[in-house]
């Protein structure tokens, strides 16, 4: 039986026991180490949704790879500005999880991070803008070192599986990074959880909050656990609780949260399990999209290192599910429907029917269709080799627009206007960019503190503030830091 809350009030309360909450209250026990703090996870694990390694790629989303992070322009050039923005943001975390390294919060950081070569993998007219992203971006210092190929005997070496029986007449392209990573966001939240808890963070499982509502300055959050159940106040609240945080953002009913719907998309990986196989592949590979879908379902073929161990799984195949966690409810996304999102949702509906289309056609494939998908990586693929899973659920953001609503692909941190209130909705690239949407939280929402706080700031993360593709000097510095703090290739 789970124990109720030791206290009736504490100085934050984190709902949800995934990567970003376990970011935050990380972040607090370095800030403000006697302050009282609260983390609520509603299931008997924490880190088990969105979090937990098989629920995600692992990818430290970076922009080494990901194609959508570069769109084309009319003129046939690539707009870089997001792939930096994303690629600045990972190097906040990586920052962070080198101090926590550092000082001992964490210990061996092959634990959660290794490193694993990035690609981007294209054939036919695709190599072409694969050409144009690759001139982009191999000018920018945070791209540095980035190589690219036409050849297949090359590509072949830098991933044997992609070229093994493929037609020598073939036209494919591929860029390689060794700055690429791969993260078991399930076993950093753990660590950084436990390690929150034994610096004095209470950490409850399986206590659900049902109810967020104002009491004076203040919040106070209800919810259910085996114990029974229990009410704590706190001046500050933090829904991280991934698809779920949308029903406790409404519960809130903060002017801020008005409008905000969410569009539950689910996916499913192949997962290989011929070791001979998984033995010949050390990269993540990522290629491009089909029209209309979401980022999340960029096709890729991904080496991922947990326990130790290394695996190769390929994917996603999107699926609809009406559930906002992976262990949600049936009625979550009717539940969500209110008249302040109606209009957006209706009009997200009517302006995304390429998106439509595309999840009804996943929906139908067969097992012969996911393993020609496959065969687009690894010609030589064989459906006895792969074993089908289920995927984490995700929530794209939908909110009010020009033209009714906007369905948002990435995260929207959304906060009242006083601070004491905080939600992140949304999906990839979150867990990536945990430490520097936890920087924004602490700006936004604690702006008085920021003077007091600024100097241990820095201290966790030295760039905090400056964008390293300005600062050289820093940049280089900061590399060679985590590099070594986090054992990684560059």
């Amino acid at each position: 039986m789970s124990p109720l809350p030791a206290a009736d009030r504490y100085d934050a309360v984190l709902v949800g026991g995934g990567v970003m909450s376990a970011t935050l209250a990380t972040a607090l026990t370095q800030l403000e180490p006697d302050w009282s703090v609260l983390v609520l996870e509603k299931l008997d694990t924490i880190g088990a949704e969105s979090s937990d390694a098989w629920n995600n790629a692992g990818t430290g989303h970076s922009a080494l790879c990901e194609l959508n992070y570069t769109p084309a322009r009319p003129d046939g050039t690539v707009d870089i500005a997001k792939a930096v923005q994303v690629n600045e943001q990972f190097q906040v975390s990586r920052q962070f999880w080198a101090h926590l390294v550092e000082t001992g919060v964490l210990g061996d950081p092959g634990a959660f991070i290794n490193p694993v070569a990035h690609m981007s993998f294209v054939r036919s007219r695709d190599v072409e803008f694969l050409r144009a992203r690759y001139e982009a971006l191999s000018q920018h210092p945070l791209f540095a070192g980035m190589q690219w190929s036409t050849d297949h005997a090359e590509i072949g070496e830098w991933a044997p599986l992609l070229t093994a029986g493929r037609g020598a007449g073939e036209r494919i392209a591929a860029t390689r990074s060794t700055a690429g990573t791969d993260v078991d966001f399930g076993a950093l939240t753990r660590e950084l959880l436990t390690g929150a808890a034994a610096r004095g963070v209470e950490l409850l499982t399986g206590h659900a909050v049902t109810d967020l509502a104002r009491r004076g300055s203040g919040w106070t959050l209800q919810g259910t656990s085996s114990a029974g159940r229990f009410e704590v106040s706190t001046p500050f609240v933090f829904v991280g609780a991934g698809g779920g945080a949308l029903h406790l953002l409404q519960r809130s009913g903060i002017p801020e949260g008005k409008g905000f719907g969410g569009f539950p998309v689910s996916g499913q990986w192949l997962r290989c399990t011929d070791p001979a196989v998984v033995a010949q592949h050390s990269a993540k590979v990522y290629g491009q999209a089909e029209v209309g879908a979401p980022p999340m379902s960029v096709p890729h073929l991904d080496t991922r290192v947990m326990d130790g161990r290394r695996s190769l799984m390929f994917g996603p195949y999107a699926g609809f599910s009406p559930r906002f966690l992976k262990k949600g409810s049936l009625l979550d996304l009717p539940l969500s429907v209110r008249p302040d999102n109606l209009l957006p949702m209706l009009a997200v509906a009517r302006d995304n029917v390429p998106l439509m289309t595309y999840l009804v056609k996943q929906l139908t494939q067969s097992a012969e269709q996911r393993l020609d998908a496959l065969k687009v990586f690894y010609p030589q693929a064989r459906e006895q080799d792969w074993e089908l899973l289920t995927a984490g659920q995700r929530v794209q953001v939908i909110k009010k627009g020009p033209r009714g609503g906007v369905l948002q692909f990435g995260t929207e941190l959304v906060h009242a206007a006083d601070g004491s209130v905080a939600a992140l909705l949304g999906a990839s690239p979150g867990a990536s960019t945990a430490v520097d949407v936890v920087l924004r939280l602490l700006a936004q929402c604690f702006p008085a503190h920021q003077e007091a706080w600024r100097e241990r700031l820095v201290d966790m993360v030295p760039s905090y503030g400056r964008p390293l593709s300005e600062q050289p000097d820093l940049l280089a510095k900061t590399l060679a830091r985590t590099r070594d703090a986090l054992h990684l290739a560059a």
